[in-house]
Formats: structure tokens, sequence, C-alpha cells
């Protein structure tokens, strides 16, 4: 390396920090970049150079230096370079750009690698194919956008951790290889060379290791925790993704709540919004009864209501029916609706058979009181008004109705809710939205297996006074657990933990674990709750998912520096591939298609 190259290396500043006081000053300065553009005038060439923080304008002018506009004649989009100028103001300034009112005339211009191959366009407005960016990920992470992105994200992790050490949280890393316990999805496992015919997994979460730092005295904790789910992939969901890991001792619901609020209005204050607290609160119940989801998007109503009374003795069959077996009859209004076309009822019904229903009855009240349906002839237009009004719609709106069990009317009035407000633009813009969703079941019923189920994991603990149910109705224990969800989408979740060994066998029995497999899987949990376990409790925050909204982006993907496909692939890397069969063999493995028939 020469010693001119040696010296444009070492910037003296960074693009975007170039400004008018420079040029006031007559400051020679050195910048180091990728030519963003190109524009070359004959007498004159000029190039947007470009770094990390920005952009700012470079001017060659051969009667400054004829060795620089020489060189520059041969720059090209992506090459590396290094200059030496001095500022001064621009004649022509530029108001877009924040460093548009200086440029800098080159002295000096080195070439520090020339790109001679680039697949995508770096900038913001050039569409290129996702495999195409995936493949060259390092060219596509170039783009202000993606740099923006990446940014934004590494300000609101490091706003967590200025909230969580100013509590007195000590972040400490768990494990990355530990052993499979059963957490709802599959382990990604990693075979033992040393102990053969033995696997590790990759955490799920560190939620055994977080209890266990809990009995260990650490009285607070948190982590950038990398997780790792074998699971069917989409757009918010990658096989290995970033939780917000918290654990507190002799932590509440309260204490955990006013936490994570703070924390999140810290996180808000990157994108300049201040969230109101504290954030409401819904009962799981009463979140599937009005909303259909145990994720509900409270930034528009289109509540469900009960319309069994208004529709019991109309007549009408698939009602009466419903009634008869105990199911429910329950709709929405759709505020305007009356203006709905054939075309969209239709795509509304068919959706709601997608979802499960056995079809969907609706009822246009037009504001003049006309009324139209397919129900019309066996409810009258009494029976159609009254379980109109039953829903809350008025004239000039429309009302939607499912015969379903409770479960199934939840399921699929709670997804023609979320589509029919997206279609209708009853989404209010630029509202952000969080709450709580607490008093959750511990368990559910899994009629394949014909076993309870945990709903969160096994170690969350049920409401102490109904300990005792959990041997005579499981069903009915309610768990202290709780969901943070940010505009119908879950961010979070946590719990108050088991911190009592006997409380956590009844568990385990009510799972049908029994006691020799507990102590097979668990045994080292079992004995750490009986060394003297504090109360706790804690929560995981998505950062993935977290910065992939307030970023404004619909994919996860867009905030993960190198994402995977939806088939879990790295098309930058190729990976997953095979491997030699010489390292398969000092594990003790031979690939399948090697195998003999």
């Amino acid at each position: 390396m020469s010693t001119e190259e040696r010296e444009l290396l070492l910037r003296t500043a960074r693009c975007a920090e170039v400004a008018p006081s420079d040029a006031a000053s007559g400051r020679v300065h050195v910048l180091t970049g990728w030519v963003h553009r190109r524009r070359d005038l004959g007498q004159l060439i000029f190039i947007e150079l470009r770094d990390a923080s920005g952009f700012v304008q470079i001017v060659f002018d051969p009667s400054l230096s004829a060795a620089a506009h020489a060189a520059a004649e041969g720059l090209r989009n992506e090459d590396v370079i290094g200059v030496r100028g001095r500022v001064v103001m621009r004649e022509a300034p530029n108001p877009r750009h924040p460093t548009g009112s200086v440029e800098l005339r080159a002295e000096a211009l080195v070439v520090h690698n020339k790109a001679t191959s680039v697949p995508l366009a770096v900038d913001d407005e050039s569409e290129a194919h996702e495999e195409a960016r995936l493949t060259h990920r390092y060219v596509d992470l170039r783009r202000p956008a993606a740099q923006r992105r990446l940014r934004l994200r590494h300000r609101l992790a490091a706003a967590a951790r200025a909230v969580l050490d100013a509590h007195g949280c000590v972040e400490v890393e768990t494990p990355i290889l530990t052993r499979s316990t059963p957490e709802g999805a599959r382990d990604y496992l990693v075979p033992s060379r040393v102990q053969r015919d033995r696997f590790y997994a990759l955490p799920q979460s560190p939620q055994l290791f977080k209890q266990l730092l809990m009995v260990a005295g650490f009285d607070r904790y948190y982590q950038l925790a990398r997780c790792f789910r074998d699971e069917d992939l989409r757009a918010d969901r990658q096989p290995e993704f970033t939780q917000i890991d918290v654990e507190l001792s002799f932590a509440t619901p309260e204490v955990v709540y006013g936490l994570i609020e703070e924390l999140m209005a810290r996180m808000f204050r990157e994108i300049e919004v201040e969230l109101p607290r504290p954030f409401p609160r819904l009962a799981f119940a009463e979140s599937m009864e009005r909303f259909g989801s145990d994720r509900p998007d409270l930034r528009f109503a289109l509540e469900l209501r009960d319309a069994g009374a208004a529709a019991r003795g109309r007549g009408f069959a698939v009602f009466e029916r419903a009634l008869e077996r105990g199911d429910a009859v329950r709709g929405l209004a759709v505020p305007g609706g009356a203006t709905a076309s054939r075309k969209e009822l239709d795509a509304w019904t068919d959706a709601a058979r997608q979802a499960g229903a056995a079809g969907l009855v609706w009822v246009r009240w037009n504001p003049d009181g006309t009324l139209a349906s397919p129900a019309l002839k066996a409810l009258g237009e009494e029976g159609c008004r009254a379980i109109c009004r039953a829903v809350g719609a008025a004239p000039g709106d429309a009302a939607i109705f499912v015969a379903e069990s409770a479960e199934r009317c939840a399921a699929v009035l709670g997804a023609l809710r979320l589509r029919i407000a997206a279609e209708r633009s009853l989404v209010p813009a630029g509202v952000w939205n969080l709450s709580w969703i607490e008093d959750f079941p511990l368990v559910q019923w899994d009629a394949a297996d014909r076993r309870w189920v945990a709903c969160h994991h096994p170690f969350t603990a049920p409401r102490w006074e109904q300990v005792d149910w959990l041997a005579t109705d499981p069903g009915k224990v309610r768990a202290q657990a709780y969901d943070l969800v940010l505009n119908g989408v879950e961010i979070g979740g946590g719990s108050i933990r088991i911190h009592r060994r006997d409380v956590q066998e009844k568990v385990f029995r009510a799972l049908s674990l029994g006691a020799e497999e507990a102590q097979h899987k668990f045994g080292f949990l079992l004995r750490a709750l009986e060394s003297g376990a504090p109360p706790h409790g804690g929560i995981a925050l998505g950062l993935d998912r977290i910065a992939a909204m307030l970023a404004g982006v619909d994919s996860i993907r867009e905030v993960i520096a190198f994402p995977k496909t939806t088939s879990g692939s790295c098309l930058m890397t190729g990976a997953p591939s095979t491997v030699d069969p010489a390292q398969l063999a000092e594990l003790g493995l031979r690939a399948r298609h090697d195998a003999e028939p």
C-alpha cells in the first residue's frame, strides 16, 4: 500500500458530518466510502459518495487536480474510494439532502477496490426479487433503507438494555448447547462427537436457565437471547430469532407490567412516539368473546356480540338448530356495510367457510330502512332488524352472523373482523395500541392425544388458590400468565413461574407426565426448587417482531441481517448443506441417501 493510499484510508469525517462550518473555515477533509452515483459533464465529474452515515457530493475539476480528474473518469457505482479535498458551498444546493448545501472539491483520489460485480442496484427506488436480495445480502444491506432498519433495531436493543440495567437486571448468557426439553416446537438437535448416541438441543428459549438464575440469587436477569425452533416458517417467523428475555425474583404480574411498560415506552421514543400508560388489560375470556382472538387489534371496534336471544323463536332453521344443540349465534356490525356489494358478501361467506364455519348469514340494512338478506324470508323484516340491533347495527350498516360452537364463532368472526377492517379501511393510520391479555387457562384438552397440555409451558404457575383443582378439574384452572399485544400481534409472553416442587409435580401429573419421566427430563429443576427457590416470574419479548413493526415492514426478514427463507435456507451461504462423510463418521452418523436400502 502506497503512502497516499494509507493517507486516504484514514478519514477525517464521515460523509454526513461535512457541514457549512467546514466550508467557512476552508476545511480539508479525507472521506471514504462507495461511489453511489456518477455524473460526467465532460469538464467536471460529480459523484455522490456514500458511507454508513449518508451522502455528500464530490467534484472533480481538472483545473484543480488533473490526476484526480483522470482517475475519476474510470469510477463506476460501488467502487470503494478515498478522496481528499476542500469543503466549499454548493452553487446549486440540494435541500433534499442533509449535506446538500456543501461539496468537496477533490485534490486527490485513491480507488481502494473496484466493484467489478454488483448484482443489485444500491438504492431504495430499484426493485429486486427477494431471492436475488438474499443471495447477495452483503450488497442488499448497503441500501439506505436496509441500513436504517438495522440501525433502528440496534437503537431498540440499546434502549431495552438501558431500562433493564437501570432496574438492576444483570445480563447473563445462557447455554446454546443444552438438553432437549418439551417447549411446544421441535428442537434443533446437535450430535455429540465425544458421547456417541447423545445429542444436544439448541434452546427454544432460556426458560429453565433463567429460572435457575433466580434460584441462584441473581434477583433480576435479562438477556438478548438467541432462540431456535424447528417449525414451519412465515413472514414473522425464523428458525433462529432474538428475544428480550427477563426474569425477576419476588415478582407479581404488576411488577412485570410496570417494568415492561417503561421498557416499551423507551423503545417507542426511538420512533418519536410517546405511549400512554398504563396499557389496557383484558382477560382471555373477555378478549375471545369481544374480539374472537387472544391477540386482539384494539385500534378499531367491530366487536363480536351475541344474537342468540334475538334469533330464538324466529323460525330460521339454521339459528334454531344451533341454539337447540347448545351452540351460539354470534355476529358483528359492519359500519357503512349497506354499501357492500354482493361480491364482497360472497367473499366474506367463502372466508367464513375457510375458517371452519358451515356458512355465513348476512343482512344489509339500507339507509332508507329496507333490508336485503338471504334469510329475510325466514326471519322476516322484524327478525332481521332484531338480530341487527343485537350486534349494534343500524340503518346504513351490514351485519354478519355465524351459528356454531362458541369457540368456532370466535375463530370465524375474529378472522372476518380483521379482514373486513382491512378491506374497508377501518384501521386508523399512525395509531399504536398495546394491551395486556391475562387470566389464560393453564391447560387445554388435546383430543388427539387424549390428555391435557400446557397452554403456555409446564412451568407456568396456576392461580395459587386453584392448585387443588389440578387433580380434579384441570380445565378450570387459570394461569398466572400474560401476553403483550401490539396492534393485533403478540410481541411478548410470560408468566409467574412455579417455585415449589410439590406444585410443579402436581402440574406434571395433570399433564400426564409420570414421576419417572419428570425426574428424567426435569430432575435438575425439581432438585433446584427444593433448595430455596424464590417466587419469580418474567417475560420474553420478540425483538425481531417489535423492530419490524416499528420499522413499518411486514416481514421480520427485513430487520435481520442474514435471514433464512421460508424453507429455512440461507441463499447466500447455501446452508443447510451436505457435509463430508468423514465428519459424519466421527459422530457415528450416516446420511440417509448414503445408507443401504
